[in-house]
């Protein structure tokens, strides 16, 4: 039973999935897996374009949602969701946090103040070369001034509004007795504009307006492109969040059914969920029998059997038939909240650590702060007008401009080459820790394993021949992305050519699609045979009945005895953390010479096994897929997200693997290549500061050389980082043997 549109109509439902505009325009955003198909995705666009109200769409398809933006007084929602229905393409309202885009709120900012400073930046380096050629071409007191006030306007944004981050922070650190590179990197601004400006007003001396805005605009480029990067690698998945309905069919009374918002659903409460659709709240179940398809909460491919009076837990799909449950807690308590709950709290011992640099930030800075103050003393005494000048060159070249950039421009350069290698960087302090890392807790399905099918062991029946079998399958599980698909296209070999029309993919279901004059479903007996009993394999069918039962096996993932071994050499001890049986989790660890496994481990289980890692001084990873892992992922010192991980588990992952487990250690290899060009970036950095701090102590290096000095140590650093190529992480070699089975 599916939620009829006209219930969004309801003021409580739509409040909770519509954002409204100042201009009174509605936003709204749409769970639609129909997207994953490229003509259903042309289909509603056409569809919705020819719709009164109706102004603009944007597709994640990724993320399998839609984003529509249109005016609900002309169309209201359930016109805007039976249009949807109407292009073949089934819609489910999300909630209006969906819409909220926080790495936006982050880069828009950082990105306006450096678009601020490089503008401004060139018109003052502009402006300065006018004085420079003065310098061999003597220029007339009129234009010397007028250029000395046009650097002094072009530069007041950029230390005006462009700089005010490293106020801020300077600011922050003073309140907080905790010093860090921005206090002389604020001085430095400050001082150095000051001078100038007071020298522009009388009309004689230096100015630097340039110097001062080239050095902002550089320090913003590496904090912004740090910031960036931290925001488009993290590859936060959306789907768990997702899985939970925002309403639910609440049995009344009279045995009638009524659709109402999950959130209203009370302990005691009787609700249907439909075939293919997610359990509203944590409940009992009422109905005699049922399967359900626990994946996003587990990461386990294999379908749960129930009886009556078995727990059911929100998010869970029904298999098979509708099935009814007794409501026992409500969505505030359910399963998937308790879990997201459980993931933030484990990140707060790991987020709460303090960048082991910062110390030695901290003394440099105060000791960098008592040296100019020593510098001002000393030239106060001796010849006060050259106080000043020695002061901002000891500012300036102590400035860590460089020391600032070597992280940055290490992080920025890794991140590009390890997502060519296939792994995602999401939380760039996790490559120092996985230089680090010592033990390893893996999980099994989908991490280590993954679904394939028995080809020998297939059964046709009514005269249909294994090939077209296959052929079919493959063709119809060419629409979905599931492992259980994935494994039929692989068994299936060449590309079909076999043409499938209007191949639907049905949530915990399977798939149906028109092949010819006959309608082929694809997917669990329970679902391809209306109602057949369930196993453990993929049932082919028409309208007639079954055509072919594929038996379903586990098998290691291509290169993951691989992975292991490389990861042991290294010195990392791995160990399996699984919630499956026991009999597979064994068979597997044997398979992989792991001495070290244990089954069916709850979320809390898994925590307190990271935990245990860490107190007895180890540095703990942990790989794994499923929203049970989220808690885990949150508290290891590296947390990695296999691929194709759930919503939950990849928002509480560090780093994200696209292609499977055997990038780890390369991506390991190059955090440590990274972290040695760091320690070269850092020292090389220090020493260019403190081996020219005596000699603008002495008045030997005027402000601008300092400043010129200061950009060539901050170009040497970003070319240093350049040195992390390509060749450090290789992709993956070609004709990589195939998975062996578990």
């Amino acid at each position: 039973m599916t939620t009829e549109p006209s219930v969004w109509s309801r003021p409580a439902l739509a409040a909770q999935v519509l954002r409204r505009r100042r201009d009174g325009l509605a936003e709204v955003a749409l769970r639609v897996p129909a997207i994953a198909i490229p003509r259903s995705a042309l289909r509603l666009e056409q569809t919705l374009h020819v719709l009164a109200g109706f102004l603009r769409i944007s597709m994640d398809v990724p993320a399998q949602r839609v984003r529509i933006l249109f005016d609900d007084r002309i169309s209201p929602l359930p016109s805007v969701l039976a249009a949807c229905t109407a292009a073949g393409c089934e819609a489910r309202p999300l909630h209006r946090d969906s819409l909220e885009d926080a790495g936006r709120r982050l880069l828009d900012p950082s990105l306006k103040r450096l678009l601020v400073a490089g503008v401004f930046a060139m018109q003052a380096m502009m402006f300065a070369l006018v004085l420079y050629l003065g310098a061999f071409e003597p220029l007339d007191g009129t234009t010397a001034q007028l250029f000395r006030w046009l650097g002094m306007l072009a530069a007041a944004p950029v230390v005006g509004y462009a700089a005010w981050p490293f106020y801020r922070d300077a600011l922050a650190g003073l309140r907080t007795a905790r010093a860090g590179l921005d206090i002389p990197v604020a001085l430095a601004i400050g001082l150095i504009f000051l001078a100038s400006a007071v020298n522009a007003v009388r009309g004689g001396g230096e100015v630097y307006f340039d110097s001062v805005s080239m050095f902002v605009f550089v320090l913003l480029l590496g904090r912004h492109l740090a910031l960036r990067a931290a925001v488009q690698h993290r590859a936060l998945g959306e789907l768990a969040a997702d899985a939970v309905p925002l309403t639910a069919q609440r049995l009344r009374p009279d045995g009638s059914f009524e659709s109402v918002a999950a959130a209203e659903l009370v302990p005691g409460d009787r609700v249907r969920v439909a075939e293919g659709g997610a359990a509203p709240a944590d409940g009992i179940l009422e109905s005699e029998r049922a399967r359900t398809d626990e994946s996003l909460l587990s990461g386990e491919s294999r379908a749960c059997a129930h009886q009556r009076g078995d727990a059911i837990a929100a998010g869970s799909i029904a298999l098979g038939a509708p099935l009814e449950v007794r409501i026992t807690r409500g969505v505030a308590g359910s399963t998937m909240t308790l879990l997201a709950k459980l993931a933030a709290a484990a990140h707060a011992p790991r987020d709460g650590v303090a960048d082991p640099d910062a110390p030695a930030a901290r003394r440099f800075v105060w000791r960098v702060l008592g040296f100019a103050v020593a510098t001002a003393l000393f030239w106060l005494w001796r010849e006060p007008a050259r106080a000043f000048d020695a002061t901002v060159a000891v500012l300036v070249v102590a400035c860590p401009c460089a020391f600032g950039l070597a992280a940055p421009a290490v992080l920025a350069r890794s991140m590009a080459v390890l997502a060519r290698a296939g792994v995602l960087v999401m939380r760039p302090g996790v490559l120092r820790a996985l230089v680090r890392a010592d033990r390893l807790l893996i999980d099994k399905t989908g991490t280590l394993t993954e679904p394939s099918l028995d080809v020998d062991g297939i059964e046709t029946f009514r005269g249909v021949s294994r090939a077209d079998a296959l052929g079919c399958a493959g063709a119809l599980a060419q629409a979905s992305g599931h492992p259980l698909a994935r494994a039929v296209v692989r068994a299936a070999g060449a590309p079909a050519v076999v043409e499938v029309i209007d191949p639907q993919v049905l949530a915990g279901g399977g798939l149906r699609g028109r092949v010819g004059p006959r309608e082929l479903r694809l997917g669990r007996a329970g679902f391809a045979c209306a109602g057949g009993e369930d196993d453990d394999a993929l049932w082919l069918a028409d309208g007639a009945g079954p055509l072919a039962r594929m038996p379903v096996r586990e098998r290691l993932r291509p290169r993951a005895a691989a992975a292991i071994a490389a990861l042991r050499s290294a010195g990392v001890a791995p160990a399996i953390v699984s919630g499956d049986a026991p009999a597979r989790v064994r068979a597997v660890a044997m398979r992989l010479g792991i001495e070290e496994w244990a089954a069916r481990q709850s979320p809390q289980e898994k925590l307190a096994r990271v935990r245990a890692g860490q107190a007895n001084g180890a540095v703990m990873m942990m790989v794994g897929d499923g929203s049970n892992d989220a808690a885990a992922l949150a508290a290891a010192d590296v947390s990695i997200a296999a691929p194709r991980a759930t919503g939950l588990a990849q928002a509480h992952a560090g780093l994200a693997l696209l292609r499977g487990l055997e990038d780890l250690p390369r991506a390991r290899e190059l955090a440590s290549r990274a972290h040695a060009i760091l320690l070269v970036n850092r020292r090389w950095s220090l020493a260019w500061n403190l081996g020219a701090i005596p000699f603008a102590a002495l008045g030997l290096v005027p402000p601008w050389l300092a400043a010129i000095g200061m950009s060539v140590s901050s170009l040497a650093v970003v070319l240093n980082s350049l040195r992390i190529r390509d060749e450090t992480v290789r992709a993956a070699p070609r004709g990589a043997p195939a998975a062996e089975p578990a």
